[in-house]
């Protein structure tokens, strides 16, 4: 019986031994996310349990609960909004990286800055926007449960502001580093 010896990346045994199939797992580094990482995912499994009580009360019980919609509507709102604070910690957003490759360096470097200052910008803008949107939302209630709507656009203008406050460490970082992931894809910080 011959055996079989596939690359491993990650380390030198081989993955097909004498004593069968051996797979060694990277090490779980829990390092790399954020309080609004964790924030945002148990917003997104209590919008999961929500989901899942409206499907169980509507088809199995065949009488749906009424508040379901309307709260799943809110969480989602809340996992998109603080959700997007990650999205620019990772630098992760939509961006387009093929006009950097034509531009001369320093062109490209005044127009990366440029996005990070107009993120920004925008960026604050929304937070200033929704926070004052929030004592004047607070007179108008949910339609089904009886609370008032300014605790959703507060929980936006909470996202606002940490996607401002990200956005500002990403364009600091940028700027300390010389470069951003828009002059050159692929690059970690």
């Amino acid at each position: 019986m011959s055996t079989s010896t596939l690359p491993n990346e990650h380390d030198e045994a081989p993955v097909f031994d004498e004593d069968g199939f051996h797979v060694v797992d990277e090490p779980i580094d829990l390092s790399i996310y954020r309080w609004e990482d964790w924030l945002t995912l148990a917003i997104f499994w209590i919008l999961a349990y929500t989901v899942f009580y409206q499907f169980f009360t509507r088809y199995v019980l065949s009488d749906s609960a009424a508040w379901t919609e309307e709260i799943a509507r809110y969480l989602l709102i809340a996992v998109t909004f603080l959700g997007g604070s990650m999205a620019v910690r990772r630098n992760t957003h939509i961006h387009v990286e093929f006009l950097y490759r034509y531009l001369p360096a320093g062109v490209g470097r005044a127009l990366s800055t440029f996005v990070d200052i107009v993120r920004f910008a925008f960026m604050a803008y929304a937070t200033w926007l929704t926070v004052e949107l929030v004592p004047r939302m607070h007179n108008l209630g949910m339609t089904v449960v009886d609370m008032p709507m300014s605790y959703v656009y507060a929980v936006v203008a909470l996202g606002f502001a940490m996607m401002t406050f990200r956005a500002a460490q990403i364009g600091v970082l940028h700027w300390r580093n010389g470069w951003s992931s828009l002059e050159r894809p692929g690059e970690e910080y």
